[in-house]
């Protein structure tokens, strides 16, 4: 479709701001609690995907809660935390526990 702005197809004033989410998820099984970490742009929509088993292969099956999120102006900044919280065990822990305790008090 050709844009009426000045800028012409697809001009910058057209597009709509976009943001990125960062998040975790958690499942806490009888024998063990799960976590996963993602980005998206629209975070209600993939969680539904993660809990009706059309998500990520390892998220299948089993029922997901977000503990974490954090938005991103841009889908590389959203990638490279995703990259840095997946990598960064003591602080994936560290938010796990910190939801725990919050839903054990």
């Amino acid at each position: 479709w050709f844009s009426s702005c000045k800028g012409g197809f697809d001009s910058p004033r057209d597009r709509q701001k976009m943001f990125y989410s960062v998040y975790m998820l958690i499942s806490v099984d009888q024998k063990r609690i799960y976590s996963y970490v993602g980005y998206t742009n629209d975070l209600l929509k993939r969680l539904r995907l993660h809990n009706s088993s059309k998500g990520a292969k390892y998220t299948r099956g089993k029922k997901w809660t977000i503990i974490y999120k954090k938005k991103y102006k841009t889908k590389s900044l959203a990638m490279k935390e995703e990259y840095r919280l997946k990598k960064d065990v003591k602080l994936r822990s560290l938010i796990k526990n910190k939801y725990l305790k919050k839903l054990n008090a």
